[in-house]
């Protein structure tokens, strides 16, 4: 809970003047609504039991808010001051965007970036790049544009993509909903962008930690989830072909020379997983 509460401690610092916050305390294994209301009386606390899941989470709070706009943000960041400003200007001067993400740094090395947007998915490998990732920020990343996916830890999405869009795909629980999404909103027409002005640092990881076996199997099993929704049977051949020729191997091999033993078991957990479970298909891709 305290890195939830220097969360909101930060939100203090924005000078946009109409937003409301939405707690979502998500799997919850006790009551802090007496410390929250004290601290931050202004801030709306929900409770789910049952752990939602990134999707399910953020969902629920969505329905819950009333705003044009939803800021979806990580409680393991800290804010700027003038972020929403910077994240809602584009918006008003291109309405076919549809989600805008800031630039993300980490909140340890506040000088290195972590997210200047993203590359495009390779639909016969299922890799992408994040821009910018791990550089030294002197400006490079400055210029404001269109980017093939909006980052999860922070992205500002107006009402109106979520009602022809949907709201988050559930089937995921964590790890590729985002880019799950922006696929869809641009499917129906929107424009994800990447705005530099705005800046979010954020205590990458913290949850379940940056190497763990749980982030293993669902980076296993949502990366090629995310392909199966994206592409037909017949459009998959070359990337079943490339991940078990090429990735299988290489990952196993990877995890014993690191001597990561525990990731090997969810790593095939994760394969495994796709080939008993039948996902919802996203509208089909252009070839």
């Amino acid at each position: 809970m305290e890195v939830t509460l220097q969360f909101l401690e930060s939100t203090k610092s924005l000078t946009y003047p109409n937003f409301e916050i939405l707690l979502i305390d998500n799997g919850c294994l006790e009551d802090y609504s007496t410390t929250i209301a004290s601290r931050f009386p202004k801030v709306i606390y929900f409770i789910s039991k049952k752990n939602l899941g990134f999707a399910g989470a953020n969902n629920l709070g969505m329905t819950k808010a009333k705003g044009d706009f939803f800021f979806i943000v990580n409680n393991d960041t800290e804010v700027t001051p003038n972020l929403l400003q910077h994240l809602i200007s584009p918006f008003f001067e291109n309405n076919k965007i549809g989600a805008v993400s800031p630039k993300i740094k980490y909140f340890d090395h506040p000088t290195v970036i972590q997210y200047a947007g993203f590359t495009k998915i390779n639909r016969f490998t299922g890799r992408n790049t994040i821009i910018g990732f791990n550089e030294e920020d002197k400006g490079q990343h400055d210029v404001a544009r269109n980017t093939s996916y909006a980052h999860g830890a922070a992205m500002l999405v107006k009402r109106a993509v979520i009602e022809s869009t949907g709201l988050f795909y559930e089937g995921y629980f964590m790890y590729y909903e985002e880019l799950d999404w922006s696929e869809r909103m641009v499917k129906q027409g929107y424009e994800i962008y990447y705005q530099p002005l705005g800046v979010i640092y954020h205590k990458a990881s913290f949850s379940i930690g940056k190497n763990s076996p749980l982030k293993t199997y669902y980076h296993t099993r949502n990366r090629i989830l995310f392909m199966r929704r994206a592409y037909l049977p017949s459009q998959l051949i070359v990337f079943y072909l490339y991940y078990t020729l090429v990735v299988m191997p290489a990952t196993v091999v990877r995890f014993v020379r690191k001597r990561a033993f525990s990731h090997i078991a969810p790593f095939f957990k994760g394969v495994i997983w796709n080939l008993y479970n039948r996902p919802t298909a996203i509208k089909q891709t252009t070839p």
